[in-house]
């Protein structure tokens, strides 16, 4: 063990015995993903486009409170109020089906294991499996956040997360017979899985191995993680708050694995995209 793993070790351990067993922190998260449309043939206005772009920037900015103490935590999307003459309701793909977070997350460090409430297109799901353990690489370069001293941490991650381009491709019949190009959008998968680099910021102040959405396993709370394309940073933490929430496991939906929900999801979506194809962009009725 080098000098730099010493003092982290020195340091997680000194700050961990001033953790009460009844500690519990607070920590409020800014989520920006960033998500490229392809239109492919659609004749659609310029100023609908740009339209559609937006609505699909604003569902992607997300805020997200992380319920913790020293072996459990629940990941919980905060609501946002709509916003004047905003277009809730209005025909077109609910972009925000397609964000990388789920519902409701909750991770139990100790038994490894995650539970996650899931939305898809109106039936509930309660996803529960192992949780993944990232090789991280820890490294001595340091950045503020807020009044905390955080550390850099990499890693390798398989990610997995709808093909944008298949989706919203255009329809068949408007492409000419023989066109290579169409030939080949044909062949697209409605998924892609792809290695990317994870970064994270973690501060061993707060001695947990905790962190926003599935990310965990490093030795203190991660107060920032990116890959690709989504920014996930911390904006506020509260310790030891006054009033205690109980950090309760989700229980309610049809109970499936990550891999048998996987598989849901890429039936669901596959019929959504059929169906914005042959109504012109008009959503399908979304039923299981």
């Amino acid at each position: 063990m080098n000098n730099f793993h010493s003092f982290l070790l020195v340091l997680f351990l000194g700050t961990a015995t001033l953790m009460s067993q009844d500690f519990q922190g607070k920590a409020i998260y800014q989520s920006k993903t960033q998500v490229n449309m392809d239109f492919g043939n659609r004749q659609i206005p310029e100023n609908r486009k740009k339209e559609m772009m937006e609505r699909m920037k604003k569902a992607n900015e997300k805020t997200y409170e992380l319920i913790f103490n020293q072996t459990e935590s629940i990941y919980e999307e905060q609501e946002q109020l709509e916003q004047p003459g905003g277009r809730g309701g209005g025909r077109g793909p609910r972009f925000g089906a397609f964000s990388s977070s789920g519902g409701d997350l909750y991770k139990n460090i100790k038994e490894e294991k995650y539970l996650v409430k899931n939305d898809l297109f109106g039936k509930i799901f309660l996803v529960e499996d192992s949780l993944e353990k990232l090789d991280w690489k820890l490294e001595s370069e340091t950045r503020q956040i807020g009044n905390y001293t955080a550390f850099k941490a990499t890693a390798v991650k398989t990610i997995k997360r709808p093909n944008m381009r298949a989706i919203f491709r255009g329809p068949r019949g408007n492409r000419e017979e023989g066109d290579k190009d169409g030939a080949e959008e044909n062949k697209e998968e409605e998924f892609i899985i792809k290695e990317v680099e994870v970064v994270a910021w973690y501060t061993p102040e707060i001695p947990v191995n905790q962190g926003p959405g599935s990310y965990w396993g490093l030795p203190g709370l991660i107060l920032a993680v990116s890959d690709d394309i989504t920014t996930i940073v911390c904006s506020q933490i509260t310790l030891n708050p006054a009033e205690k929430v109980e950090i309760k496991a989700p229980s309610k939906g049809k109970k499936v694995t990550q891999e048998e929900y996987d598989t849901i999801a890429q039936e669901k979506t596959k019929e959504m995209r059929e169906n914005f194809r042959n109504r012109g962009g008009g959503r399908g009725n979304g039923r299981f």
